[in-house]
């Protein structure tokens, strides 16, 4: 399974995100949608997989996603920290009962990373695909996720914000 993630697109979704997401099965966003068009347009691009972010209607999305796919335990989230540093709110779930993978925006910072307590856990942030933001850079991932794994990590830059 071919995954394209971004998030904080703060109501600006570049072209270019179908073309580098053409090969993707899915999309997923990490919150600060934004206006509802960039969610609309993604879903009827590619099946999506989104969460609520701060600027975001806390009605419009889920707060959180757990799911799992190419047997990988997924749980992305917008606000969540940054390994061993993670947010208050998701902490105590995240060490009872940790995904293989966590996702998470907010911070407008692209990290891959292995929590170093918890090497089974790896951290993914996009960094923010938008133009609003201290970013200079505009970023967004692409993976693959098969038999447990994750694999072909594409760090794409879109440009300067």
């Amino acid at each position: 399974m071919r995954i394209g993630l971004l998030s904080d697109t703060h109501s600006y979704l570049d072209p270019a995100i179908f073309r580098h997401f053409a090969d993707c099965d899915e999309i997923w966003h990490a919150g600060d949608v934004g206006l509802d068009t960039v969610a609309t347009q993604l879903a009827q691009f590619k099946p999506l997989r989104i969460v609520s972010g701060n600027i975001d209607d806390p009605q419009a999305y889920p707060e959180n996603l757990r799911f799992e796919v190419g047997g990988v335990r997924v749980w992305m989230t917008h606000i969540g920290g940054k390994p061993p540093r993670y947010n208050p709110t998701v902490r105590p779930e995240l060490m009872a009962n940790p995904p293989d993978l966590f996702v998470c925006g907010h911070s407008h910072i692209l990290q891959v990373m292995r929590d170093p307590t918890r090497k089974q856990l790896l951290f993914i942030n996009p960094g923010a695909a938008g133009k609003t933001g201290f970013h200079i850079m505009r970023t967004c991932l692409r993976f693959t996720l098969h038999e447990g794994k994750v694999s072909d990590m594409q760090a794409i830059e879109l440009g300067k914000r």
